[in-house]
């Protein structure tokens, strides 16, 4: 299966095969180290760890420096590759459908209105303050909130999956790959790209 860590770059827009022009999302994709591996008989389970950035050496923790000096160490299940092996972007091609994975922008304390989607209340017939207020919330019969109810809160910082984005190029010699459409979180975001 393919796999590569990468960055968040920018958006901008490329022609495709057909020569009709479509929005892309640049991401710096690795190349990351296969640092050691996950077995059954230590952990529990089977994986590789990957480490992915560089970092200073008096930033690291110390008992990682043995692996590297690598800003970020995720794990891979399902994989066989060799500890000390090098993963680029040249494992993608163009056209290939990846899903993508990383954490949104983080939005603060958000009302109902922007984080659920609500209407508010009227604007007219004596109403004053209530335009952007999130209304009853059902008291009836009971003395408690219920659990999940829809209210003000902190928005974004989740994670976010998004399935069937499609490589529209593939950049070798300077490791980036070209995504069809909008992957989650800002600029720097750490993504998680694997090969459908």
């Amino acid at each position: 299966m393919k796999f590569i860590l990468g960055r968040k770059q920018n958006m901008t827009q490329v022609f495709d095969e057909s020569g009709k022009v479509v929005p892309a999302t640049v991401i710096s994709a690795g190349p990351m180290t296969a640092v050691s591996k996950k077995t059954v008989e230590k952990d529990g389970y089977e994986a590789i760890v990957f480490g992915y950035g560089a970092k200073k050496e008096k930033n690291v923790k110390k008992p990682q420096r043995k692996l590297g000096n690598f800003a970020f160490l995720k794990e891979f299940k399902n994989g066989s590759v060799e500890i000390g092996s090098v993963v680029d972007a040249s494992v993608f091609e163009n056209g290939d459908k990846i899903t993508v994975s990383g954490i949104s922008k983080g939005k603060g304390f958000q009302g109902v209105v922007k984080r659920h989607g609500f209407k508010g209340g009227p604007r007219t017939h004596g109403q004053k303050h209530s335009e952007r207020e999130p209304g009853s919330i059902g008291g009836g019969l009971r003395t408690r909130v219920p659990k999940g109810m829809r209210m003000a809160g902190r928005m974004g910082s989740d994670r976010i999956t998004v399935k069937n984005l499609r490589i529209v190029k593939v950049d070798k010699d300077n490791n980036q790959l070209f995504v069809l459409g909008a992957v989650p979180g800002r600029k720097g975001t750490l993504l998680e790209i694997k090969g459908n």
